[in-house]
């Protein structure tokens, strides 16, 4: 069986760095208007997948946005981002390259958050959701 990093070898902690609230009311037009867009780029899309690439520069932030479907990321470029979820939530976590993810996820069940970058260097992920 190939080398394979995550729950075949056991889950790879999250490197969180800081967790806190924020108040959601701030963000309640962007809250009310989502985007099921879950990158910057749409790279591929057909009837079983769409792949995303999510690309932030230092500074940079990715809008509130729900994920619908089940999917997995993987990061690309290192780097650090804070994550704002909907119940009022926050999260500041340092990402390694490689470092993969799945999420189960649906239409009665979203995952709606935000990402920005609070490091120094680009931060970037591949996503791919999996229709149906």
């Amino acid at each position: 069986m190939p080398d394979v990093d995550g729950a075949a070898q056991g889950e790879v902690e999250a490197d969180i760095a800081e967790e806190t609230t924020f108040d959601p009311d701030g963000y309640r037009a962007e809250l009310e208007a989502l985007d099921d867009a879950v990158g910057t780029r749409l790279l591929l899309a057909n009837d079983r997948l769409r792949v995303w690439e999510i690309r932030l520069q230092p500074g940079e932030r990715a809008p509130f946005h729900r994920h619908v479907m089940s999917y997995f990321w993987s990061c690309v470029d290192a780097g650090t981002g804070r994550q704002r979820l909907a119940d009022g939530t926050m999260r500041v976590r340092r990402y390694r390259a490689g470092e993969t993810e799945f999420w189960a996820h649906s239409a009665e069940d979203p995952l709606v958050h935000d990402l920005e970058n609070v490091g120094e260097s680009v931060l970037r992920f591949v996503t791919v959701e999996l229709i149906g």
